[in-house]
């Protein structure tokens, strides 16, 4: 479902906060997140086709509210090619093939921007590549042996604890805002906030999941620039919802909005990793997060 173009837009933090500032549907986003949260870690755990379906029906999910929020010519088909092209990265990540996989994704992506119209070519392309990104690159971490769904869970704690400490950091400190005229309610103090804190516990999830020789400083230092783009993906969402006029990318989530709401900074944050282990040739993709 798409949301309303008339809607008023607000950044994620300031919906969720109501108009007084307090914290208003602080319950169903809470219910909501600890739902999400047991499905991603159970999933985690078992891993193998589990995890890969759990990861391709998220992706499928954000190919399908992405195609939904721009509207436009040959939506339907949109909608299929971008199921397509996120079945193909999956596929691809486990078989740890990145090759097929950027030229599946952009042999996809090119046949997306095909059928849109011409105002929205590229971005029926790019949506197709977001999606794609998400389930190639979580499926590629996970198989990657030993330390794969240490990899996983590191990205988690990350940036579970960036959202988390940016929105209460936020709220507490106050101060400028980050980018006013893209996402209302954030602030410099909450991201800064956040991507410390969200280092803190990705370090804090290797020490306990892998070991105190695997928790170094330079896991640290990944974990800073993990934060980091995992912000830089919710303002990307948010500045494509604004381009648009939307409020959410849909209603599947309660509280939350949409799929691509709730993995926004995921996506950027499992790309970035991924893309860490593959340019430093390590024994394995996630190998090359943690040995130095």
């Amino acid at each position: 479902m798409t949301a309303n173009p008339r809607e008023r837009i607000v950044g994620k933090a300031e919906r969720s906060l109501g108009p007084a500032g307090g914290f208003g549907d602080l319950g169903p986003r809470v219910g909501s997140a600890a739902a999400m949260v047991i499905a991603a870690l159970g999933t985690l755990y078992v891993g193998g086709d589990i995890f890969a379906l759990f990861w391709l029906a998220a992706a499928f999910a954000v190919s399908w509210e992405w195609q939904n929020l721009i509207g436009g010519e040959g939506r339907a088909a949109r909608i299929a090619i971008g199921g397509a092209a996120v079945a193909a990265a999956t596929a691809f990540g486990r078989a740890s093939m990145p090759g097929a996989a950027a030229l599946a994704i952009a042999v996809l992506a090119l046949a997306g921007a095909a059928v849109a119209g011409a105002e929205r070519r590229l971005w029926a392309a790019a949506g197709v590549v977001y999606a794609s990104a998400l389930a190639f690159s979580v499926c590629l971490l996970r198989e990657s042996p030993a330390v794969g769904a240490l990899a996983i869970a590191f990205l988690f704690a990350v940036v579970w604890g960036t959202d988390i400490f940016a929105y209460f950091g936020g709220r507490l400190i106050g101060g400028p805002k980050l980018w006013p005229r893209v996402s209302a309610g954030k602030t410099w103090s909450g991201s800064i906030t956040g991507v410390v804190s969200g280092a803190l516990f990705g370090v804090a999830a290797v020490y306990f999941g892998g070991g105190p020789q695997l928790a170094s400083w330079r896991v640290f230092l990944v974990g800073l620039a993990a934060a980091a783009f995992s912000q830089v993906g919710d303002l990307f969402e948010s500045s494509v919802k604004r381009r648009f006029g939307v409020k959410d990318s849909s209603r599947l989530i309660p509280g939350h909005g949409g799929m691509m709401d709730r993995l926004d900074g995921f996506i950027f944050a499992s790309v970035f990793a991924a893309m860490v282990g593959l340019l430093r040739g390590a024994p394995s993709v996630a190998a090359g997060l943690f040995f130095w």
